[in-house]
């Protein structure tokens, strides 16, 4: 692999934007070039007849012997007519005092063609100060962080003392507070129980207040009437939440000092590559006077992250693992995901079982004309509905799964926008293994369905057979809340996690992935409504002559319409839930976009139900004006795009995808999904050639697809997002506060 690559592929994908440009420089020198193998095409002497080699060859030997050891380097390197450049510090009034500025004077800028080598020195320069300065910068962030985690630790401490030692005398305040930061931790290590003891203060705990109150419905409500914040009781079950809340932040502080660790290497090796391929290109020897000013510069002399690091690992082996330092280095540095060829062969032979069942259901239906049969239309209305929900789950978790894949090929950080804990998140190849043998169990069950004869005696199906797709629910929601470790545990208590934040909007944090699922689900109504249908053939219809009332049932007509209202009801308690919080108005029109959705949905559903004049035209003017509503808000709000003074027309300035059409073309098709709905208002269920449950399953298919594109955009915006703020880490909440609840300790 090329450096390039190498160097693209091992970049922090939000601090894509403040590591050293590589290619453009490597651009510049490619021009360089050009000019030179021009320069001495037009310059080249006449061939060398043999009585100029042989000259040649004789004046060689008169040059001085280079020497074994290299020892005449120091004398030409030092040689003023072989330096060309000058590399100094800037030092401007203007600037603050801890903003480096580097400049470097290229000294043959006589020469001919030198114009394009000034550039690449100018663009040197301001890719040099730019990485230095972020790099000071991210610096001085953790520094401030460490002394946070260092009062947290205190108060920790003190309150592991207190509760494990009630008689314990509080003795005198650390005579080392003035310390760097973490070396209060540090020199913790080194001393005895009894010492550390004297040096513990009990007095922290008079001025500070927890936050380790897990979050939830109940607890919301509370803090809304009780206050923001929560007096110490000094129980053990607190002491536990802290250390747990104290050992994630530590995790991922440790976190962010390795990739600062990386950042400073990566660009130091960049720079170096780039120096030496200058002097390549143009025989010069630049790269030693360069290469030593960045060795001499805080990218390289710092070391405030090294001795954190260490820091950090000593006090979390210390305090979080028991003192077992492979436990505490296997906790804060997780191993790195490896691809399983098991995954990938198992993938293969599902997705081949999946096509010979295919195949197979395919001839069946054709060498007995089921098509033509005349229990066609029973099986199209109890049995094929029943079926679809499996079909819905495959199509969706098929468009999850090409979303990674691109996320993952145009460095899109899902992992870290989702929020999964490191090396924990499926990849493509994973949801590939789920879905299709997903679809191997459906499409075997569906085999299993065909069969259209009943007995003449009883005029009834087989029931084990007729109860296969209600197996098939219930081992599906078996594996879902299984609690063993097994089928990915950890993604699958995830996916509930998020579930269950939606059903207790808006008594819950919104965070991106709670509200992403629920506008997952807001896709997934004819899903919701398929369980509901579930419910009802199986309970109340006569499953065993596929035969059910549920149409004309008041309750399911009503709870027809309610189901489909529950998403769009999710997100709208969201809005109002992250409104209330961040006062941001753009989410209470967010909120009035849903509920828009909701008239429109009810309206339509309460059309197809009773059908007349008045109805349809409400249904009609309220989807219009939901579906521009909705249009809008895809396009603008969530992907960012259709900006008037943006660098692309009409799109925005930063785009991950290289051709820029296929934005265009995914708008046009979400305004052609979105109008999906008018199929409603015109009729087009009752069309003649395709059973009206086919029809709906079309529809419904559609709306999972627009999803799947909506789901790829939305995240690349929210990735931009982060880029351009420059966010690589979760936020931590740190489990102790000052007493006034404003300010962190």
């Amino acid at each position: 692999m090329k450096f390039g690559k190498e160097f693209t592929s091992q970049m922090v994908p939000e601090w894509e934007g403040a590591y050293l440009n590589y290619n453009d420089l490597k651009a510049i020198l490619k021009q360089v070039l050009i000019f030179r193998r021009w320069r001495q095409k037009q310059s080249s002497p006449p061939p060398s007849t043999p009585r100029r080699r042989n000259l040649l060859k004789r004046t060689s030997f008169y040059r001085a012997f280079s020497g074994l050891t290299n020892r005449h380097t120091n004398y030409s390197n030092n040689d003023d007519e072989d330096e060309a450049i000058l590399v100094r510090e800037m030092h401007q009034q203007e600037l603050p005092a801890e903003v480096q500025n580097y400049q470097t004077l290229f000294l043959r800028s006589s020469e001919e063609g030198a114009e394009n080598e000034l550039v690449f020195f100018k663009k040197l320069d301001d890719e040099f100060n730019k990485v230095v300065n972020f790099y000071r910068g991210k610096v001085e962030e953790v520094v401030v962080e460490a002394e946070d985690l260092n009062k947290q630790m205190d108060a920790l401490i003190a309150l592991q003392v207190k509760i494990n030692d009630p008689n314990f005398q509080s003795s005198s305040p650390s005579s080392n507070s003035g310390s760097s930061p973490l070396e209060e931790i540090e020199e913790l290590e080194g001393s005895s129980k009894r010492d550390q003891q004297k040096m513990v203060s009990l007095e922290i705990l008079d001025h500070v207040k927890i936050n380790v109150i897990p979050e939830s419905a109940l607890s919301t409500l509370r803090t809304i009437f009780d206050g923001t914040k929560s007096d110490l009781s000094f129980s053990k079950g607190e002491l536990r939440n802290v250390q747990q809340k104290l050992k994630q932040a530590f995790v991922e502080f440790h976190r962010k000092l390795r990739l600062l660790k990386s950042y400073s290497f990566l660009n130091q090796l960049g720079f170096s590559k780039i120096m030496k391929k200058y002097d390549k290109i143009t025989s010069r020897n630049a790269s030693k006077a360069y290469l030593e000013m960045v060795e001499n510069s805080y990218l390289s002399q710092s070391d405030e992250v090294v001795k954190l690091m260490e820091r950090v690992e000593a006090a979390f082996i210390k305090h979080f693992a028991n003192a077992n330092r492979r436990q505490g280095m296997r906790d804060l540095r997780p191993r790195a995901k490896r691809d399983n060829h098991r995954v990938t062969f198992f993938v293969g032979c599902f997705f081949g079982c999946s096509i010979a069942l295919i195949v197979a259901v395919i001839l069946t239906v054709h060498a007995r004309d089921l098509l033509k049969s005349e229990g066609r239309n029973q099986y199209m209305t109890n049995i094929f509905p029943l079926y679809s929900l499996f079909a819905y789950l495959i199509l969706h978790m098929l468009m999850h799964a090409g979303n990674i894949y691109f996320w993952m090929r145009y460095r899109v950080n899902y992992a870290f926008i989702f929020g999964f804990k490191p090396s924990t998140e499926l990849g493509y190849k994973e949801i590939l293994l789920l879905s299709s043998a997903l679809s191997v169990l459906t499409l075997a069950a569906v085999l299993s369905n065909l069969e259209m004869e009943m007995d003449e005696r009883t005029r009834s199906f087989q029931a084990l057979t007729e109860l296969v797709p209600l197996g098939l629910v219930i081992v599906v929601l078996l594996i879902t809340f299984c609690p063993f470790n097994i089928i990915y545990r950890t993604n699958r208590f995830f996916f509930i996690a998020c579930l269950w934040h939606c059903v207790c909007a808006p008594f819950h944090k919104v965070n991106f992935p709670d509200f992403f699922l629920a506008d997952q689900l807001t896709s997934q109504v004819q899903l919701l409504r398929t369980m509901e249908f579930y419910l009802c053939y199986y309970g109340w219809g006569d499953f065993k002559k596929r035969e059910n009332r549920c149409d004309q049932s008041d309750v399911y007509k009503t709870f027809y319409i309610l189901i489909a209202v529950i998403p769009y009801w999710f997100r709208f308690l969201q809005c109002l839930r992250q409104w209330w919080e961040r006062k941001e108005y753009g989410q209470a029109a967010n909120g009035l976009k849903y509920l828009s959705t909701i008239v429109a949905v009810v309206t339509r559903t309460i059309y197809v139900q009773r059908p007349g004049l008045t109805i349809r035209i409400v249904a009609a003017s309220s989807s219009v004006i939901a579906t521009i509503f909705n249009t809008y808000w895809d396009m603008v709000k969530d992907w960012g795009l259709l900006c008037r003074n943006s660098n692309n027309a009409w799109l925005r300035d930063r785009l991950i995808l290289p051709n820029k059409s296929v934005y265009f073309i995914a708008m046009v098709l979400n305004v052609i999904l979105r109008l999906a709905w008018m199929q409603t208002v015109l009729d087009f269920h009752e069309a003649p050639s395709l059973h009206r449950s086919m029809v709906i399953f079309i529809f419904a298919a559609l709306e999972i697809i627009r999803r799947g594109i909506w789901n790829f955009f939305r995240l690349e915006n929210e990735h931009l997002n982060n880029v351009g703020k420059f966010r690589a880490f979760k936020s931590v909440p740190l489990p102790f506060s000052y007493e006034d609840g404003d300010k962190e300790l």
